[in-house]
């Protein structure tokens, strides 16, 4: 069975952060989805299931005191990456840069591996923690 491409489930999977709308992300997500988050170091939190990969980006998407605000979005046959800027505060200092590299199957997200810079001694506040 064949979905949307991969450029189309990406950049919708970017737009539900951008807009906080957590609805954009409920088909976009495969069964056996498997994510790491950016945190915690050193090597991220890992979520594996649909259920489990969608509780933790639905919670991210709706927090509407941070953004996403993306650098680049590249898509090709099956996978993708988005570089972004995530605004945690007001402060000109409050980002962090990170890059998500993602696989897709059959119009939907199928793997995402979060990586960021180091924001310096303080960990990044999430909404989903």
């Amino acid at each position: 069975m064949s979905g949307p491409d991969t450029g189309a489930v990406i950049s919708r999977f970017n737009q539900a952060f951008v807009d906080h709308d957590p609805a954009l992300l409920a088909d976009l997500v495969g069964a056996d989805c498997v994510m790491e988050s950016v945190q915690p170091a050193p090597d991220g939190g890992r979520y594996e299931g649909r259920d489990a990969c969608l509780a933790f980006w639905q919670a991210l998407a709706s927090d509407r005191t941070t953004q996403f605000e993306p650098e680049r979005i590249d898509a090709g046959e099956g996978h993708g990456t988005i570089l972004w800027r995530y605004r945690f505060g007001t402060g000109e200092g409050d980002y962090v840069r990170g890059v998500n590299v993602m696989r897709v199957a059959d119009g939907v997200v199928v793997e995402a591996l979060g990586y960021s810079k180091t924001p310096g001694e303080q960990p990044i506040p999430l909404a989903a923690q």
